[in-house]
């Protein structure tokens, strides 16, 4: 789903379904064990759509548990359990988002919600019609069929997409300064589209790009003056205190 690994017991689908910025997988957990999960940042949008009798409690057993989630870029660092998972995740890019969600990039990038809270009834319909299809290319096809339904007139500006390629490209080692040099804006108006329409600011966008660049290379086994070197932090301290806050935990617990 997000930070987990598959074990014997998982089912996992990909599908080859394509809208631009968008991917989809499904997850079936077989075996009597709950699913632990952490949450925390990445520069996607990640929806989580459940079917069938799963169920997920998130920050704790006492919490009501929930049908499904949405995570925005920066979602605080959240714990996820679920019983008998079984479910449809979306990843999408910022760009993506800004036309299938509907809702204020601002309101959605720092927090978790349901899919309720972004599409309302419909949400609940999609997850019902989810548990009565049998197979995962038909349920990709009713959540492609869902999104395309929900394409909004509205885009970005072509200079807030080429921003965005700019920081991904970059691993998030690029300033404000050459987005304006890339855009022709100025660095004041790069700022307030740019946030406007992806959720959070150009520097902060960079951060969690480059904070994610590193986690992946951490979990993948490179070393960590290494990692901090090609992702361009001063030093290890740099990259231990993007780690925490971001993530939750060391480079030194992720390496082990």
């Amino acid at each position: 789903m997000s930070e987990h690994q598959l074990d014997a017991g998982w089912e996992l689908a990909r599908s080859t379904m394509s809208i631009a910025g968008v991917t989809l997988n499904g997850f079936r957990n077989h075996g009597a064990t709950a699913t632990d999960m952490r949450v925390f940042a990445r520069p996607e949008v990640t929806i989580v759509l459940q079917f069938g009798e799963s169920q997920l409690t998130v920050d704790g057993p006492n919490q009501p548990s929930a049908t499904g989630l949405v995570a925005g870029l920066v979602p605080g660092i959240r714990h996820v359990q679920a019983k008998h998972l079984a479910c449809v995740e979306i990843r999408m890019s910022p760009l993506a988002a800004y036309r299938l969600l509907g809702s204020a990039p601002t309101d959605l990038a720092e927090s978790l919600v349901s899919p309720t809270d972004i599409w309302s009834r419909p949400a609940l319909i999609l997850q019902e019609q989810l548990s009565e299809t049998s197979t995962w290319t038909a349920r990709f096809a009713l959540v492609t069929r869902f999104l395309g339904a929900r394409e909004a007139a509205r885009s970005v500006d072509a200079e807030v997409a080429a921003s965005w390629a700019r920081i991904t490209a970059t691993g998030g080692g690029v300033k404000v300064r050459e987005l304006a040099e890339l855009t022709g804006w100025s660095r004041q108006r790069v700022w307030s589209r740019f946030t406007a329409q992806v959720g959070v600011t150009p520097k902060r966008a960079a951060m969690i790009v480059r904070f994610r660049r590193a986690f992946d290379l951490i979990t993948a086994g490179y070393p960590l003056a290494e990692v901090a070197m090609m992702c361009g932090y001063t030093d290890q301290s740099h990259l231990h205190r993007d780690m925490t806050a971001f993530a939750g935990t060391t480079p030194g617990a992720l390496s082990t």
